[in-house]
């Protein structure tokens, strides 16, 4: 009697094992279904916006350079885990076959940075797109609304996002520059004795502006705008790296 109990509670936690097996499966199994769904269905929406841009791409999009931005992208495409990151990368991999502004190492640099930021980077980056000069606080209250403690998760989460992007060089300070393009520096406040400021700046300040860098820019060019018109002067195109 008590070994056939434990024979049967051998076999149910076996079965029970092998069950857990076929779930992990049959979700594995969908996973890649609905993923292979979304593939065909961006293969086909990049196939109908070649056709919208006409036979002169055709050279572009059989070079080896282009061919080598397309296996990149389908790798980060693969590896993404949101779709809003694929739908980027269907901007660039269409984008780059109609327009040529920058080389094809800066396009793969963008896929670089497709995989590195997060969502709420790519908030911050439409937000200063939309509205050039926009100060930390005019960012946040556009996207979440109220502003949260200085000392809360959600303070230090958005001083850390607008860090990352002025490092990666996506944003930066507005500056004036002079007739050379160079950035003039500013003179700094001087501060009276004894009248310093007795707290540190906030997250949310209101006095620096920021706009995209010219990386930025293009970064936005080539992912965020669903359509993008071809350059009309060929002479004003980037040539693409032959490395």
């Amino acid at each position: 009697m008590g070994r056939g109990l434990l024979s049967e509670l051998a076999a149910f936690r076996f079965d029970e094992a092998g069950l857990k097996q076929d779930s992990l499966r049959t979700k594995w199994l969908e996973e890649h279904q609905r993923k292979l769904l979304n593939l065909r269905s961006t293969l086909e929406e990049i196939n109908d916006r070649f056709q919208k841009l006409g036979d002169n791409i055709d050279e572009r999009i059989q070079s080896e350079q282009y061919l080598s931005v397309v296996r990149k992208a389908f790798r980060a495409w693969d590896q993404a885990d949101t779709d809003e990151k694929r739908r980027f990368i269907a901007n660039l991999i269409t984008n780059a076959a109609g327009t040529r502004i920058c080389s094809d190492d800066i396009l793969r640099l963008f896929l670089d940075w497709l995989e590195t930021y997060h969502e709420t980077h790519f908030a911050v980056i439409k937000e200063i797109y939309k509205n050039p000069g926009s100060t930390r606080y005019d960012i946040w209250s556009e996207i979440y609304g109220d502003l949260p403690r200085e000392d809360s998760a959600e303070a230090d989460l958005y001083k850390m996002l607008v860090t990352d992007l002025s490092i990666g060089h996506v944003i930066r300070q507005e500056r004036d520059v002079n007739q050379l393009g160079q950035f003039i520096r500013r003179r700094s406040a001087r501060v009276r004795r004894g009248v310093g400021p007795q707290t540190f700046k906030s997250a949310f300040d209101d006095t620096e502006h920021y706009v995209l860098t010219e990386l930025g820019k293009q970064f936005v060019h080539y992912t965020m705008n669903e359509v993008v018109s071809r350059l009309a002067d060929p002479q004003a195109a980037v040539h693409n790296s032959e490395t």
